[in-house]
């Protein structure tokens, strides 16, 4: 199955198949996908939607998740996991790339580049990882002014608004927060960094709208699983930066073999095969699409002369 055929291409819009998705029973599941390859895999371990982290994205580019990656930058990664894995994908906008003109751009440009739905958050510039301490917050009514400018522009795209409120305001400021953005336009709500399970639960209690859990790795959030996000009542779980730490501490353990050993001969029973790469990529699904094509027929004589004579 290549995207290049456009039979394999998606129909529905991608922010109206992301929807469907959420009106199912059940909690759904969106590992992080920082690239073509890591979303194909995700695709053939049986996940039907996706996240793109702004932190893993900055991370694959050798940069800090400070904010310092560009629209044109998310569009470049987001435009490649979409076309080939064609899953509805929710998009991390940071803080929206400026104020409610830029936001309209950024959501125009997710739109246009596959994007199912966009992360807005309510911090401001430097903006920081969730779970990391004193970040700067936007006045909660500049916030909302950000997500009814992406409200008016989208057409479909999907609108979740993150707030990281609950380090400096509390639980009940993040909660009026939250209530305020959905108010805006807000199709969902992502409370960022919350502690405990009672937190998510009293957050679910006092927000009427789906729900986002963030399950990172080293951060405020203790260890849970996605049925015990599905039974306080949540309707998404993203793991936004699992896949890049995975596959790059098992570079960093390449590189050391290689400068230590001469060669990477004694990891070859750690590596994906070249038959399970082509495999992902749909290698063969390409050759064959190439040979099917009709040969281009080359005219012989010359139709001109004849038609002179």
């Amino acid at each position: 199955m290549t995207y290049l055929v456009a039979e394999n291409l998606a129909v529905e819009p991608a922010g109206l198949r992301l929807r469907g998705l959420l009106e199912r029973p059940g909690i759904l599941q969106m590992p992080g996908a920082y690239n073509g390859l890591s979303g194909l895999q995700a695709k053939a371990a049986g996940f039907e939607a996706l996240y793109l982290s702004g932190a893993a994205m900055s991370a694959s580019m050798g940069l800090p998740d400070l904010g310092v990656v560009t629209i044109d930058d998310v569009c470049f990664f987001l435009r490649q996991i979409a076309r080939v894995t064609q899953l509805p994908i929710l998009v991390d906008g940071d803080t929206g790339f400026g104020e409610a003109l830029n936001v309209m751009h950024m959501v125009r440009a997710f739109e246009e580049a596959g994007g199912a739905a966009v992360q807005i958050e309510d911090q401001l510039l430097p903006k920081k990882c969730g779970h990391l301490n004193d970040k700067k917050l936007a006045a909660p009514q500049d916030m909302a002014a950000k997500i009814a400018a992406a409200a008016k522009a989208r057409r479909h795209l999907q609108i979740v608004a993150r707030t990281d409120a609950v380090e400096r305001e509390g639980l009940d400021g993040a909660i009026a927060r939250a209530k305020l953005y959905v108010e805006a336009g807000a199709d969902a709500i992502f409370p960022e960094a919350l502690t405990d399970a009672e937190a998510f639960e009293k957050f679910r209690a006092e927000v009427k709208v789906p729900l986002l859990a963030n399950m990172t790795e080293f951060g405020r959030t203790p260890f849970m699983t996605a049925s015990e996000f599905e039974a306080l009542g949540y309707k998404m779980v993203i793991w936004p930066v699992s896949a890049l730490r995975i596959a790059a501490k098992a570079q960093e353990g390449l590189y050391a073999h290689i400068r230590d050993d001469g060669g990477a001969h004694r990891l070859v029973d750690r590596m994906q095969t070249r038959a399970e790469l082509y495999a992902t990529i749909g290698y063969h699904d390409y050759e064959a699409l190439d040979s099917s094509i009709v040969q281009s027929v080359v005219p012989t004589g010359n139709p001109q002369a004849a038609a002179e004579g």
